[in-house]
């Protein structure tokens, strides 16, 4: 719509006939978020015309007017509508619409309208705005909301809408409040910094009673989640920074409500039962008696529960009041159980028992790492606008909502840990360790669309040998990043060394010769059945010598014995058969796989066939079709011999080795190889930090190393 329109545009807005004005805001709707279109509008006098359009009208027309503030406020124009004394009749209209209309299009719009106006508060300046310029934020909407307090209500439920929009919008308000009331800018402006301070844990309890964490939970799970992406990891990041926030707390017995929780969990233990029959039941002698009630007072009243000391607000330095909410969330859901654990332990020697507070502590710093509360930020979902499908199950993490249970079930696998390794007091930073891992297993590792249910039985019912042995591999990773470069140039050149170790081994049983079968079947040129073949390499390394005996010599007959040989220049390929029957299927060597099948009095039927070019010429050119001929085939007596006769001639002829058996032999020289360089390596000459060379004062030479 051209700028020269707008007079007649106003002028059917304020028409007094329904149809005109509904087509009016309609066409403005579409306009009004360009800038230079917006500018003119509300200089011509504009805002004065929307604002009753939202007041009177309904339908449709109200649903437009209310898409067109919404779209001028969009391009950061038209605050104007919220200043002045008028102000406040606005927002509780809009207010009243999101409490009592029922039709999607004009909740959408409402929701829209107010997400704006309490997240300009964000955007204004540092310092507050007075009454002459009106109020932004959960401020402007207070006095609304005390004429309507169902407000809070109504907008949680409409995060069950099926209305994906709607919902939405809904979540976006929801961020916009909680945003508004962790901002510094929002404890100025009340004027008084702690009081300011303390808006945002009751604006957070009054929307989790509504079931605001249920409802964002479903829908972080749900399959509509790609309309609903950015406001979802909006929420999810908020809960880190309120985790943060809670843990920034620091515990303070001046503070009524945190005397009471730390008198929660003390009443919650049932310490009349820990003294019976007139002695302490906690085995740590006599009791004092306190000057006001006359009572007896077990003197380790905190360290029974699990504390380190008899200050229980040190133990929180680290978790803060999140820790707290964590330890009196547990013990008020999980009290019975709590105090018969309390009882089992108190029948224990001190370093036996498991420090109940201290786990829980601990368990609440392994959620907040595991979820990386401390990178949450109130400025950093800025990066998640076009967050893709297939990065959901990456990025959403639905099981951060589910702290409090998360939290439990992993407090009742530590005690589940600690009893199955038989742990005391001194093994605890192992445990913490091993629980650690068996969080970010399953935890870490379990889908988005995963039910907190299913976690919870995981957590209790993995198996302790296999987190042991998962245990293990992170520690050969952490080594192997550690010390990974290092390690790799020298098995590098480790590796070279015991092929070159394992070929002169390979190439000396050649040089040794060795006896081979000959089947029943094979005669020689005159005809005489010769069942066994002597072959040896000569000592120059240049032919391979072999005659065949009737029988075998108890000596090993020497060269001169020996008529046939072949020049290992006009060898062309060293073949082995993997085939357990006697057929003249063959592989070729990068493939071959040698198998001892002797059995009984049987003979093995293990080949090694030796091939040449059929035309000599071929093996100066290196032509591809060349054909081969068999010259020699030889059947070894064991496996052994086969694997050193077939890797041998591969490795004197310069390729690589294929059994078994010479890989395992490679590997275990240079594992020793790799274990001797070790035993060299000081421990500071490694990364940084890698350790303090221990003394050997008072040590002899009296030792040794197990390879």
């Amino acid at each position: 719509m051209d700028q020269a329109d707008i007079p007649a545009l106003l002028s059917r807005l304020a028409s007094p006939e329904d149809a005109a004005r509904k087509m009016a805001v309609f066409k403005l709707q579409s306009s009004i978020n360009d800038p230079a279109f917006a500018d003119v509008f509300i200089s011509s006098g504009g805002l004065v015309v929307l604002r009753r359009l939202i007041m009177s009208s309904g339908g449709n027309t109200l649903a437009y007017s209310l898409q067109s503030l919404t779209r001028l406020l969009e391009v950061d124009m038209g605050w104007d509508i919220f200043e002045g004394p008028t102000a406040s009749e606005l927002v509780e209209r809009i207010v009243e619409l999101i409490v009592t209309n029922p039709l999607v299009n004009i909740l959408r719009g409402a929701m829209s309208i107010l997400v704006a106006l309490v997240g300009h508060s964000q955007s204004s300046g540092p310092e507050p705005p007075s009454q002459d310029h009106g109020a932004f934020g959960f401020r402007a909407l207070k006095p609304a909301v005390a004429v309507y307090p169902q407000f809070f209500d109504v907008v949680v439920q409409q995060l069950n809408s099926a209305d994906h929009a709607l919902c939405a919008n809904a979540l976006m308000l929801v961020n916009a409040l909680i945003r508004d009331a962790l901002s510094t800018k929002s404890v100025m402006a009340s004027g008084n910094g702690k009081a300011g301070g303390e808006e945002w844990p009751k604006l957070m309890k009054r929307l989790q009673d509504l079931g605001l964490i249920k409802a964002v939970y479903k829908l972080m799970q749900g399959s509509g989640l790609q309309d609903l992406a950015h406001p979802a990891l909006e929420f999810q990041n908020l809960n880190k920074v309120v985790l943060r926030k809670w843990r920034d707390v620091k515990v303070d017995l001046e503070r009524p409500e945190h005397r009471r929780s730390l008198k929660s969990l003390h009443l919650s233990s049932a310490p009349d039962r820990s003294t019976t029959n007139g002695h302490n039941r906690e085995g740590s002698g006599d009791t004092t008696t306190t000057k006001k009630e006359g009572r007896k007072h077990n003197p380790e009243k905190w360290r029974r529960l699990g504390f380190e000391t008899e200050s229980p607000a040190q133990d929180f330095d680290v978790a803060g009041y999140l820790g707290m909410m964590d330890l009196t969330d547990y013990v008020r859901k999980n009290e019975d159980r709590f105090q018969k654990l309390l009882l089992e332990q108190a029948t224990k020697p001190l370093h036996e028992r498991c420090p109940i507070a201290r786990a829980s502590l601990s368990v609440t710093m392994m959620l907040y790492e595991h979820f990386d509360v401390d990178k949450a930020d109130m400025e950093d979902m800025k990066g998640y606008q076009g967050v893709e499908t297939k990065d959901y199950d990456r990025v959403f993490r639905p099981l951060l909502l589910q702290w409090p249970r998360l939290h439990t079930a992993g407090l009742h696998a530590f005690f589940r840990v600690w009893k199955a390794t038989g742990a005391v007091l001194e093994d605890f930073e192992k445990v913490a360790e091993l629980v650690r891992i068996l969080i970010e297993r399953v935890a870490g590792q379990s889908p988005r669309t995963s039910d907190v249910m299913e976690v919870e039985d995981e957590l209790q019912e993995y198996d302790i040998s296999r987190l042991r042995e998962l245990q293990m591999e992170l520690l050969q990773m952490s080594f192997e990043e550690t010390w990974g470069k290092h390690l790799y140039q020298v098995r590098d050149v480790l590796k070279q060394e015991a092929l070159q170790f394992v070929k002169e081994q390979r190439v000396r049983c050649l040089l040794q010769g060795a006896w081979f079968h000959r089947p029943a079947s094979q005669k020689d040129e005159t005809g005489e059945k010769k069942p066994w073949r002597f072959a040896k390499l000569s000592h120059n390394r240049r032919y391979l010598h072999y005659t065949d005996f009737e029988k075998q010599m108890a000596q090993d007959p020497g060269l001169n014995s020996l008529q046939e040989k072949i020049d290992l220049t006009t060898i062309s390929s060293v073949v082995s058969n993997v085939s357990a029957s006697n057929d003249d299927s063959k592989t070729t060597a990068s493939g071959a796989t040698i198998q001892n099948i002797t059995s009984g009095g049987e003979k093995s039927t293990t080949k090694i066939t030796i091939y040449s070019f059929v035309n000599p010429a071929d093996a100066v050119t290196g032509n591809a079709d060349a054909k081969e001929q068999p010259i020699l085939a030889l059947w070894p007596t064991s496996h052994s011999v086969a694997s050193e006769w077939l890797d041998g001639m591969l490795m004197i002829l310069n390729q690589a080795p294929i059994t078994a058996e010479t890989s395992k032999l490679v590997n275990l020289v240079g594992g020793y190889g790799l274990k001797i360089r070790l035993l060299n390596v000081r421990m500071d000459e490694g990364p940084a930090g890698g350790g303090i060379v221990p003394s050997r004062e008072g040590l002899d030479e009296d030792y040794f190393y197990e390879v």
